[in-house]
């Protein structure tokens, strides 16, 4: 995940973290008092509401203090005040993002309004920032104030000092340090490729070039034991502690798949765009696509997160991203003579164009969005490469 402005991009570095018994208690804590400060900030915005009032950002600050100091909150002194205020701001960030939606101002899919948190949640985290004065020590543990020195699986080292940590606690029970640390572009050499790329089911993806990354089904590979541990859990007691074991295990088998997926993802994303200069898709709508009758198929592919991940990439490594028009009829164009014929049901995997040429379906339409990519690409000096579309023929 990461955030670009300006060359420089805000990087978030995971890593593995195995705290102590005693630390999971005061991480407990931690995440419980985060909760409820959330939910009593979220509780006075709405009372405030209803009477047609307004509690400002500095109010609720105001306010937590105050309720440290009393016999009913005098245990959210036992963690780091940063932990609480970053609380907060999670709610004042949950409304802006709510109103900046509803006025148009914000990209993406309608943000709702925020919700109470649950200590049912299965995902719980906190967040230390430079105020907290977290430190990673010399002998590489991430020292948490009012947790201690939390031993860390260090992967990689980090590119410069971090300007805050996320302590998260995932559905499998695992535990997670998500540093946000500063880097600068890191430019790779330049290439003479470019490709298009194609996505689909039966194959993932289809290169202008030829190439093509068969598709890894993750989910339907491991179907069978997640029918098997969900079956389990079914069969155990609503509120029991089997039940609680059980489900510990279905996640165990979904983070499992997630971070297979997510790290299959990384790697072909990462050598297309080492090697090519410029790179093309086409502006799938997943989110719709997601609700036909494929939507197994298309959650399991997740296409979103590869083209966010080719776009990522492609900023840091100063490549060349483009996103062609969903409309663009990259399947029933000729990539050879720009004639557009009739649509294509999905088992028609190639067709002969009136000129004469045989093409593979994805093949011909990884060439027309490298095309259509190019054409409407600014570094390309206006040149026109994308074919002139002809009437379709019957």
């Amino acid at each position: 995940m990461s955030r670009w402005h300006y060359g420089v991009m805000h990087l978030r570095y995971q890593f593995r973290v195995y705290p102590t018994l005693g630390q999971q208690v005061a991480l407990a804590k931690a995440f419980g008092c985060a909760r409820v400060v959330f939910n009593d900030a979220l509780r006075a915005r709405q009372e405030a509401f209803e009477i047609g009032e307004r509690i400002s950002d500095a109010e609720l600050s105001k306010r937590l203090t105050e309720a440290k100091k009393t016999p009913e909150r005098a245990w959210l002194a036992e963690t780091s005040s940063v932990v609480l205020q970053q609380a907060l701001a999670d709610l004042n960030a949950a409304y802006r993002n709510f109103f900046q939606s509803i006025a148009g101002k914000r990209k993406g899919v309608k943000v709702a309004l925020p919700k109470f948190r649950s200590r049912k949640d299965n995902r719980q985290s906190i967040r230390f920032t430079r105020n907290s004065k977290f430190v990673v020590t010399a002998s590489g543990k991430l020292r948490l104030p009012k947790v201690g020195d939390v031993p860390v699986r260090w992967s990689r080292e980090l590119p410069s000092e971090p300007s805050s940590v996320t302590v998260i606690k995932d559905a499998a029970g695992r535990y997670f340090a998500s540093f946000v640390v500063q880097a600068d572009d890191v430019p790779l050499p330049p290439s003479d490729s470019e490709v298009g790329v194609d996505l689909g089911l039966a194959t993932f993806a289809v290169l202008s070039d030829g190439k093509t990354i068969a598709s890894p089904r993750f989910l339907r590979r491991a179907e069978r034991k997640l029918r098997k541990v969900q079956k389990a859990l079914s069969r155990k007691e609503k509120g029991s502690a089997n039940r609680a074991k059980a489900r510990l295990k279905v996640a165990k088998v979904h983070a499992r798949l997630a971070d297979t997926r997510r790290d299959w993802a990384h790697k072909h994303s990462t050598r297309i765009i080492r090697d090519n200069q410029a790179v093309f898709v086409e502006d799938l709508n997943v989110s719709a696509l997601a609700r036909t009758r494929l939507a197994k198929s298309i959650r399991d592919a997740s296409w979103g997160m590869f083209i966010r991940m080719l776009e990522e990439k492609s900023r840091r490594y100063g490549r060349t991203f483009g996103a062609v028009d969903r409309f663009f009829p990259s399947t029933r164009m000729c990539s050879a003579c720009g004639a557009i014929g009739e649509k294509k049901p999905l088992h028609v995997r190639s067709w002969t164009c009136v000129c004469g040429a045989v093409h593979d379906r994805d093949l011909n339409a990884a060439k027309n969005i490298l095309a259509a990519g190019r054409a409407d690409n600014p570094n390309d000096c206006g040149v026109e490469v994308r074919p002139e579309p002809v009437p379709a023929h019957g």
